[in-house]
């Protein structure tokens, strides 16, 4: 199963939010630059057949935003599990879950989509910077070990 991780684009700074952090939303540019990216994703056609979410806003308006480009937004779905503390244990229940699936996306944040994507690589030391996006297949999901294909930098879909 190809496993697509992407971290929310850039949110408002946390301490300059006076609402709850549930609610901290994209900035104007995040969105702008979470449209760009989206278009690139779009055109990589990576035939998802689920985008899961965190509940947070700033995760919900990414996968939003991909969705609609990808023309999948029948297929967004939010997880709990992907909001704060998402880890390998939440990620083999969704890959259980989804079982039959051929590719998911997940949008989450920091630090448990480069800490989740590590631990498949058997330990690797990633750091996903806002708007980024990894694909891992998971051949065998019983082992939880995968492989990465590729990783690109939010500032690759920035170039576009």
């Amino acid at each position: 199963m190809k496993c697509y991780f992407m971290r929310h684009g850039s949110a408002v700074d946390a301490a300059e939010w006076s609402g709850a952090d549930f609610d901290r939303p994209l900035t104007k540019e995040g969105h702008e630059r979470m449209t760009r990216a989206a278009k690139t994703i779009a055109d990589m056609r990576l035939n998802v057949d689920v985008i899961l979410t965190s509940p947070l806003v700033r995760a919900k308006q990414t996968a939003t935003i991909v969705a609609k480009r990808m023309k999948i937004e029948d297929r967004l779905v939010e997880d709990p599990r992907l909001a704060g503390g998402f880890g390998l244990n939440g990620f083999a229940e969704i890959l259980d879950e989804r079982r039959t699936a051929d590719a998911i996306m997940l949008v989450g944040h920091e630090p448990g989509m480069s800490r989740t994507v590590g631990e498949l690589l058997g330990g690797a030391d990633l750091e996903f910077k806002p708007g980024s996006l990894a694909c891992v297949n998971v051949s065998e999901p019983a082992t939880l070990r995968g492989t990465l294909l590729w990783l690109i930098p939010a500032k690759v879909f920035a170039l576009k």
